[in-house]
């Protein structure tokens, strides 16, 4: 799938979200190394601490399905957005090769994990399939 096209689906996953406090809405479509695409949106809650950025919701939906991300694109209603630090971790953790698509002045641009993280840690894991690399 090209980027665009993922690009497209987080603009319609977009539109779901759930944004009444901030009416900053976000929507994020991953693409998974076996060709599959999860989408999120944002939902705020009014304990702010409860509420879940796009790009997460994607990805552990992604993940909850057994499926590695190898991309995302982020959309917002804003334009420019790249995925905040919470997200830059948790998607690094699941694959520090994942390629981040997001709009910069108007312009769609590409990143990895590890570009838009590059001071990021990971901890050493008992569990299958997260071991460090």
């Amino acid at each position: 799938m090209e980027p665009k096209e993922l690009m497209k689906l987080a603009e319609t996953a977009m539109k779901r979200s759930y944004a009444p406090y901030s009416d900053f809405e976000v929507g994020a479509a991953v693409l998974t190394s076996e060709g599959n695409v999860f989408t999120g949106c944002n939902i705020e809650n009014a304990s702010y601490g409860l509420s879940m950025c796009a790009e997460r919701v994607a990805v552990f939906k992604a993940v909850s399905e057994g499926e590695e991300v190898a991309e995302i694109a982020i959309a917002s209603i804003e334009g420019d957005t790249k995925p905040c630090g919470a997200c830059r971790q948790v998607i690094f953790e699941l694959n520090k090769d994942t390629r981040i698509h997001f709009m910069k002045d108007g312009e769609m641009v590409t990143a990895t994990a590890t570009q838009l993280l590059p001071e990021s840690f990971l901890l050493q894991t008992k569990f299958k399939g997260l071991e460090p690399s």
